[in-house]
């Protein structure tokens, strides 16, 4: 009997002026066409649009307060980028101050149009970051209600395992995928399974995959096409298939403007690798066998 997996997250980095650019009217349609097939959570940052993406998405919601409780959102705050519109920041640089948190939080708050965030992230970890403040900090946004989970993106298991200690990191947003498998032999997964993380992955269909000509890449690309005529499903499914095999559950964040890509990634939910196939994507993006 195939387990459940956590559905694919809906990511909006490319529907800002970093990409797409949509207008409000196309906010609305892509965020209800998500919904009408059960996905409901959406994936932010702050900085995506250089400050931008947030807000725009936000016009969709406001004065909907049917249309925002339908949904869930996840933003992350950490990063100062250098963009013209925050010349106040000299350097691109991270902040996990406590002042630096609430500011994005509220930020956030007034660009979505509402009163709580559902997950906040730390979008890097941060060299000087003061884990007992940020203890502290999140605490308190998550007993006024501003936010609701709280978790890492990039952090190594050292890392999780420090914040861990001070407040429980309930999400872990990292590139996994078949061009990258650092997850799976770093102990990251491991962890998000002992101490019941969701492990959320961003890229999940191999970062570059289908515009840089790699000997890796050609391989993969040559072991996933075999199997999608197995499968009969896409290569992009194949990839996805690849993921949740893994027993952590990852939860992959679909980073496309197209909806009908948003489509076919949760039905691949549907397809089950067998562990050789698993094996044999693995073996095509390291080159060998197992040992």
């Amino acid at each position: 009997m195939k387990k459940l997996q956590h559905k694919p997250i809906v990511g909006c980095m490319r529907w800002g002026v970093w990409g797409e650019n949509f207008t409000t009217l196309q906010y609305e349609q892509i965020i209800n066409q998500c919904l009408e097939i059960g996905l409901n959570i959406f994936d932010h940052a702050d900085i995506y649009g250089h400050y931008t993406t947030e807000a725009d998405f936000g016009h969709a919601l406001k004065g909907n307060t049917s249309l925002r409780s339908q949904l869930k959102i996840i933003t992350k705050c950490g990063i100062n980028m250098f963009t013209p519109n925050r010349p106040h920041h000299a350097i691109k640089s991270y902040d996990t101050s406590a002042a630096h948190i609430v500011k994005s939080v509220e930020q956030s708050l007034q660009n979505f149009h509402t009163d709580y965030i559902d997950t906040l992230l730390i979008h890097r970890p941060d060299l000087l970051i003061d884990v007992e403040e940020v203890a502290v900090t999140i605490s308190a946004l998550k007993k006024s209600g501003k936010i609701k989970t709280f978790g890492v993106s990039n952090f190594t298991t050292s890392q999780v395992a420090l914040l861990n200690k001070y407040i429980p990191v309930e999400h872990h947003q990292i590139e996994i995928s078949v061009t990258n498998l650092t997850a799976f032999e770093n102990g990251v997964l491991e962890q998000c399974q002992l101490e019941n993380i969701e492990a959320q992955s961003w890229s999940p269909m191999g970062n570059g995959l289908f515009t840089e000509n790699t000997e890796q890449h050609s391989r993969i690309l040559a072991e996933a096409t075999s199997l999608s005529k197995t499968y009969e499903c896409s290569i992009n499914q194949i990839l996805l298939a690849f993921l949740y095999a893994h027993p952590s559950q990852i939860a992959p964040v679909i980073g496309t403007t197209k909806f009908e890509r948003i489509t076919e990634a949760k039905k691949a939910m549907e397809i089950e690798l067998t562990r050789e196939d698993f094996y044999k994507l693995w073996s095509a993006s390291t080159g060998k066998e197992v040992a």
